[in-house]
């Protein structure tokens, strides 16, 4: 169990990491006039598609995408972002995370589904990264020992996805579905177990407070500082006298696992990189944000471009529905968590992601049919999907409404405080 929780430790970090980096976007484009009008522009196409394009393909030759462009299936994607960004906003974690496996739900093919998702996050990234005092805390050596391993593991998860599609599209769902599953299955009943156990003790907390936090240098760190394989970086020289030190080739080794993981999922490796750095690798949390900033830009840029884009693998119009939809999503659920309690975030969290793994799951019994691996009626698999995609919407919608309501009906105190 405590091996268990420190890897429940780890990922929901990871999750609060990620959600930190998605607001802070969100807020520098939505802020920025400039920023806005460029937004405007990068939606001009959608239009063209709608009116002189229609019947075109979307994708390349072996790519699954719709036949043609319709204006439903670009409403979708900016429901699937709103939510998306409701849920990173208000609750401060897990809404990069159901991004994929909603879109999945909506019918889009899970590797068009992981291309689109690593291109809106770069899109994101590009648009509200501000070259700002933040980036000062950057370590050069540790970014480019990082970016190099990220580099590599991008290709190999790219390589993994498209091997696997290109082998049977079923195989390649099945394999996207089983990965999520995993994760948002530990993760959301872990949350699930911490609700409870915080509601029996009658606690409250804050939104985005009420996942944690991290302090000191872990024992993990302290250890893997000692491995003494060239070349050593150092690191932190303005925090600690004389700096830190780490192997170039561990730093290396860690951005080979977020490049994968990058690519595999379309989370755009920032989920992993903030706790990965601090816990893992003992950085400050300093150095590790403008550190995290650029290496989203490049992990993600690379993984959309160079492992999806070029075969056909990303959706743009998804990709710019689902920009806009988070936007407003983030903007409307990070001022709601000025007025509703913390003890609902939590519950509302554990929730909303434990209907990603039950939707994620209850594909596969399909899958398994369709791939020949076992023998159930398909009639029964049918009924076991058409439940999952039910209860993940419902639950989905079911926030989206919440979060409305008290929003709207506490909009004059909002003001007020504005």
């Amino acid at each position: 169990m405590g091996f268990g929780r420190d890897v429940f430790e780890f990922l929901k970090q990871a999750s609060v990491a990620h959600a930190k980096w998605d607001i802070e976007m969100s807020l520098s484009i939505v802020r920025s006039r400039k920023k806005l009008i460029i937004l405007g522009l990068m939606l001009l196409p959608i239009v063209l598609i709608n009116f002189a394009f229609a019947a075109d393909m979307i994708g390349g030759k072996t790519a699954y995408a719709p036949a043609f462009y319709t204006t439903q299936i670009f409403v979708v994607s900016i429901f699937v972002g709103l939510a998306a960004g409701l849920i990173t906003g208000c609750i401060g974690a897990g809404g990069g995370f159901i991004i994929t496996p909603a879109l999945m739900a909506a019918g889009v093919k899970g590797i068009l589904a992981v291309g689109t998702d690593l291109f809106h996050i770069f899109a994101k990234a590009i648009m509200g990264t501000a070259v700002h005092k933040k980036l000062g805390n950057v370590s050069t050596k540790l970014a480019i020992a990082f970016l190099v391993g990220s580099g590599g593991g991008t290709i190999l998860g790219g390589w993994i996805n498209k091997t696997l599609y290109d082998t049977d599209p079923l195989l390649s769902e099945m394999f996207i579905s089983s990965i999520y599953a995993v994760l948002l299955g530990f993760l959301g009943f872990y949350a699930l177990f911490d609700f409870i156990s915080a509601s029996r003790k009658g606690e409250t907390g804050s939104g985005h407070d009420a996942h944690g936090g991290s302090s000191g240098t872990t024992g993990l760190a302290t250890s893997i500082q000692k491995v003494k394989l060239a070349p050593m970086i150092t690191f932190d020289e303005d925090f600690v006298p004389g700096g830190k030190q780490i192997s170039g080739w561990i730093v290396a080794a860690g951005g080979v696992v977020v490049g994968i993981l990058a690519a595999i999922m379309g989370v755009g490796g920032g989920f992993i990189t903030f706790p990965m750095f601090v816990y893992i690798f003992g950085v400050s949390s300093m150095t590790t944000v403008g550190t995290d900033i650029l290496q989203i830009i490049f992990t993600a840029g690379f993984a959309a471009v160079g492992q999806y884009a070029i075969y056909g693998y990303v959706f743009y119009t998804l990709a710019m529905g689902m920009l806009i939809g988070s936007l407003l999503g983030i903007q409307v659920g990070a001022l709601t968590t000025k007025v509703v309690k913390g003890i609902h975030i939590r519950g509302f969290y554990a929730i909303s992601i434990i209907a990603g793994f039950i939707n994620r799951i209850s594909v596969l019994p399909k899958k398994l049919v369709e791939l020949e691996m076992i023998n159930l009626d398909m009639g029964l698999c049918n009924r076991i999907e058409f439940v999952g995609n039910i209860v993940f919407w419902i639950v989905v919608a079911g926030f989206g409404i919440w979060i409305f309501s008290k929003f709207f009906g506490n909009i004059g105190k909002l003001r007020q405080e504005a």
